[in-house]
């Protein structure tokens, strides 16, 4: 809709009115220095990180990253369209907003369906209170529980077992977009309303627009739940009910608990849990995530314990990997078999349903619970099948810190050995902290894998050294790559052709557990300290015996030597 302004006058617009005249009139701001601070109105915090510079007439958060110009401010602050905070801020300069007049003829057009849905939900929020069968609906909300306070926050209203209750008395223009917007059909002789015999739910976009509805039947209907159909105002996969409600309620969400259903978030509203918002659909897709995510980035997946809950969680997953951010939280919570938020809450309260919330999943673990399933990890092949599934979606992931820790958790799961496996296993000596390290080649493949810049020093350690061959390998790979952290690491085999990912993926398969990075530096630095120890044992005895091989040793030269474990036993016979 930015189109209907012409460029020029929002330019001259923005520079005309300080964005600090804008700001400062909502939220307190504190001059500092040459710009004026504030703590962000669109996150939760103490330390003030929001600033604005009334120089460049502009404002960023160095905490969420929220930044614009008035415009953007106002769209956020205030929920207002594009053109709805151009108009406010116009006023602020006392002008008139110029607008072209084909794209005026678009905007008025979306206004009469605007209206003419306003009037479909006043006329189901009306019957509601004073409709001659009204009886079944309220008594329907009463089994709910829900307060009228309630029910005016989110305009529930109820829709007669009548063909033409709406069609019957709309004015001509409010019918004809009643029909464009096919909440009346004209498909037979006679009109008849979509929504017969169902309690209403409106569905508003973000500046409380009403721009659908969903009808819950009342009667024994096979579709319990049907929603208006897509238009010119309503594009469902774009839209989430409960969203406008949320946001009237929380100035600042921290949080948003996505459910499945309407009254499942209605429900919750009535014991106090105002952040439940739901998508319009079976999944939640990517366009409905992005929606979600620009409001808050602390989501949480509520969904039912059943195996179409589970799946629709494992879908909202898979789609949100590809969105995730560095900052962002995403959890998921699945209920009891049985239960739905409207039920457990009842059931239970609201304080016990907020620490089901607070105990939710972080997306790490739930995405291996997900990949894990029907699995048994003691079982080598099943551990290959998890490592396929799981890392499909790891290379969907574009953050590289998420992707670096879901892939060491996955390496600490697919190499960690069984009981039986950790029994029968014939351990090395120790060399590490203590502990049995099967593999301390692996275990320096691993410490590079942390810390890549140690490259060229592992090199010189190494050099010479024959039983460390992979550590080797790795560390001259990593200095003539020129790598210096892990997450360049990750991006250089996620993005390389030379089948170099393939080539180094099985550094570590010998690992008996995967140590977390800092155990890892300490344990590393053991291995290359007994190194250059058993280096310099082994050219002290040798200096000893100048230009004498070891065929030419006694026996009790040759067990020295193959007691210093870098010497290849080979080289003595």
């Amino acid at each position: 809709m930015a189109g209907l302004i012409p460029q020029g006058f929002i330019e001259d617009l923005v520079a005309r009115v300080p964005v600090s005249d804008v700001i400062g009139s909502r939220i307190q701001l504190k001059k500092s220095g040459g710009t004026f601070k504030a703590c962000c109105p669109f996150h939760q915090e103490k330390t003030p990180s929001f600033h604005v510079n009334a120089q460049k007439n502009f404002y960023h958060c160095f905490g969420c990253g929220a930044s614009g110009n008035s415009i953007n401010f106002l769209r956020d602050y205030e929920n207002l369209s594009f053109n709805e905070a151009v108009e406010e801020l116009a006023k602020v300069a006392g002008v008139e907003v110029p607008k072209d007049e084909k794209n005026q003829q678009v905007y008025s057009a979306q206004k009469v369906l605007w209206d003419a849905l306003e009037y479909a939900g006043l006329r189901y929020r009306n019957a509601l209170k004073s409709h001659e069968k009204h009886s079944v609906a309220k008594s329907y909300l009463k089994k709910r529980d829900l307060s009228p306070e309630v029910i005016e926050r989110y305009g529930i209203g109820f829709a007669p077992a009548e063909r033409d209750f709406l069609s019957s008395n709309a004015p001509a223009d409010t019918l004809k977009a009643l029909i464009k917007t096919k909440t009346v059909s004209d498909k037979y002789e006679r009109l008849f309303d979509l929504f017969q015999n169902r309690l209403m739910f409106p569905i508003r976009n973000a500046r409380g627009k009403t721009i659908a509805f969903g009808g819950r039947t009342l009667g024994d209907d096979k579709a319990k739940y049907i929603n208006s159909p897509e238009s010119e105002v309503f594009h469902k996969s774009n839209e989430i009910y409960g969203l406008y409600e949320a946001n009237q309620v929380n100035r600042q969400l921290e949080r948003l608990l996505v459910v499945e259903g309407y009254m499942d978030v209605v429900s919750l509203a009535q014991f106090g849990i105002t952040y439940a918002v739901a998508t319009l659909g079976t999944a939640t897709n990517t366009e409905s995530l992005t929606q979600l995510l620009k409001r808050c980035q602390n989501l949480v997946f509520c969904f039912d314990g059943d195996n179409a809950g589970i799946q629709a969680a494992k879908k909202a997953m898979e789609n949100a990997l590809p969105l995730f951010q560095d900052g962002m939280q995403l959890s998921f919570l699945l209920l009891p078999q049985g239960e739905d938020p409207d039920t457990l809450v009842r059931d239970e309260g609201a304080a016990a349903f907020e620490q089901r919330i607070a105990a939710a999943q972080p997306l790490s673990e739930f995405l291996f619970q997900i990949y894990s399933d029907g699995l048994d990890l003691n079982v080598a092949e099943h551990k290959g099948v998890l490592k396929q599934r799981a890392e499909e979606q790891i290379e969907q992931v574009k953050s590289l810190v998420l992707k670096n820790a879901l892939r060491q958790k996955l390496n600490s799961i697919t190499f960690r050995r069984s009981g039986k496996e950790r029994k029968d296993a014939e351990p090395k000596r120790d060399l590490v902290s203590n502990k049995v390290l099967r593999d301390p080649d692996g275990g320096l493949c691993l410490a590079l894998y942390y810390s890549p810049a140690r490259a060229a020093e592992f090199q010189s350690i190494l050099a010479g050294v024959k039983n460390f061959p992979r550590a080797s390998e790795f560390a001259c790979f990593l200095t003539e790559a020129g790598l210096s952290s892990t997450d360049e690491l990750l991006y250089f085999l996620a993005t390389d052709s030379t089948g170099q990912r393939e080539h180094f993926s099985g550094l570590f398969d010998r690992l008996d557990w995967v140590p977390g990075a800092e155990e890892m530096h300490v344990e590393a630095e053991e291995v290359l300290q007994k190194i250059l120890k058993d280096k310099k044992q082994a050219n002290a005895l040798k200096s000893t015996k100048v230009n004498r091989r070891p065929s030419e040793m006694t026996a009790e030269e040759k067990q020295a030597l193959r007691s210093i474990s870098i010497i290849n036993p080979k080289s003595v016979k």
